[in-house]
């Protein structure tokens, strides 16, 4: 498993948790895609942040990500994760959405950094 692209997932988690929105969307590329929910996804950092302003609304501003188990393949500069995805939030039992997920992630490494082009948390689900 690629540890510096865990620590950044954990690292955007905990943005997300404490919404630091300036900061999470450092750890995309330019010109990222974010899968807000199935149907809408939103591109740039721009957009990015602003859904997940409004990500954060929804759940009143009590989301908490994590990841659990996690599996990364890697070939040059690109890497996909699959992970399992957490949601905890005050609302979760109201929430429309799943709260446990198989999220795919892609990370691409640009100029020495890895960063994330297309965050996916809702993962093959998109496929039902």
């Amino acid at each position: 498993m690629n540890e510096e692209i865990k620590a950044l997932i954990d690292a955007a988690d905990k943005a997300i948790k404490e919404e630091r929105f300036d900061d999470l969307i450092e750890f995309y590329t330019d010109d990222a895609v974010l899968v807000v929910r199935p149907g809408l996804e939103v591109k740039g950092k721009d957009a990015i942040k602003g859904a997940f302003i409004k990500i954060a609304a929804y759940f009143k501003n009590s989301i908490e990500p994590t990841q659990g188990k996690m599996l990364m393949i890697e070939a040059g500069d690109t890497v996909l994760v699959l992970s399992q995805t957490l949601l905890d939030a005050d609302n979760k039992e109201s929430s429309a959405y799943s709260m446990d997920r198989r999220a795919t992630y892609v990370y691409r490494n640009i100029d020495g950094k890895w960063l994330c082009a297309i965050d996916n948390s809702y993962g093959t689900t998109l496929l039902d």
